[in-house]
């Protein structure tokens, strides 16, 4: 018996509707929320706009950026650690969460190894070592005899204790024998302009922020605290040449909530290593004072582990802790 087609459509409709909601949605199918771990203007931040503009474009979504800046990073990194391991909450994080903290804060809302799911390790960053173009010194070795001919009056400021701006002051005091002062403050911007105004002398400030003040004359560039000198300013020496080993600097990385599903973590880290690959993006973090690392999950994952162990000692021994 033929079935007339009016009876037909009722089941058809039926079966569509149970085929399209059996299969999954491609992630993201709404806007994604963006934690960083600093304030706005800050290096880390120059960074999550550059790459997320183009996540966006990817991914025909949102990427909403939300600055949570102070307590290091912490305040951040416990909020997207309690969120919904769902792929809608990321965590843009610095060398604080990422290697500081655990051992300079004896209390933390999580623990960035067992509560975080890494991506990606995006990029690095060196400090620079810079003075208020008032502090009469032009190295690393005249400021190191003019610090200890006039001990504590030196200040030294950063966005916060834990940061490596703050970590590498405490480790150039450790290595030297000299005593600075250090000065805290809300966020990485903030501090910049402070130096720029002379309330404090001398910084270890991410590249990619105090380097615009150095090109101006508004601050004075002494030294770069990587290993070895960088491309975009190969003229200044390192601190390891007057000081042999020390290094420090900035990093950031990207992490999503422990238990979030495989799928997703593929897929954001798939993406943002074509955005990374992208020359105008890599034009873009080279001019900024970036070296882009985009490394696999499982490589950050254990760089992350190593790079605790490393510093758990050194902040050990420097003394430095904060309640």
């Amino acid at each position: 018996m033929r079935i007339p087609a009016f009876m037909l459509l009722p089941v058809v409709a039926a079966l569509c509707t149970v085929a399209s909601t059996a299969m999954p949605q491609t992630y993201p199918v709404k806007p994604v929320r963006l934690i960083v771990t600093s304030g706005a203007g800050s290096a880390p931040d120059i960074g999550a706009r550059i790459f997320s503009a183009k996540l966006a474009e990817i991914w025909s979504q949102q990427v909403l950026i939300e600055n949570v800046a102070g307590a290091a990073g912490n305040i951040a990194a416990e909020r997207v650690a309690k969120s919904p391991p769902d792929g809608y909450t990321l965590l843009y994080a610095t060398a604080g969460p990422l290697q500081f903290n655990m051992s300079l804060y004896p209390k933390l809302g999580y623990d960035i190894v067992r509560d975080f799911d890494p991506i990606m390790q995006v990029s690095r960053a060196p400090n620079i070592l810079a003075v208020h173009p008032s502090v009469p010194v032009n190295s690393v070795q005249e400021l190191i005899a003019y610090a200890r001919a006039n001990p504590g009056k030196l200040r030294f400021g950063s966005p916060g204790a834990g940061s490596s701006q703050h970590l590498s002051g405490e480790l150039f005091q450790k290595m030297t024998g000299v005593v600075m002062v250090h000065v805290p403050y809300k966020s990485s911007a903030q501090m910049t302009l402070e130096l720029v105004a002379g309330q404090f002398e001398l910084t270890f400030q991410n590249a990619p922020v105090i380097l615009p003040y150095v090109k101006r004359g508004q601050a004075k560039a002494l030294a770069v605290t990587s290993a070895d000198r960088t491309p975009f300013a190969p003229e200044l020496p390192t601190v390891a040449e007057s000081l042999p080993g020390f290094e420090i600097g900035g990093r950031a990385g990207l992490l999503a909530p422990r238990g979030t599903p495989e799928s997703i973590i593929n897929k954001v880290h798939a993406d943002m290593a074509t955005v990374m690959a992208m020359p105008t993006v890599r034009e873009h973090f080279a001019a900024n004072g970036y070296v882009i690392v985009a490394s696999r999950p499982e490589e950050f994952a254990a760089s992350l582990k190593s790079e605790i162990d490393r510093w758990a000692p050194i902040i050990k021994a420097s003394g430095a802790r904060v309640d």
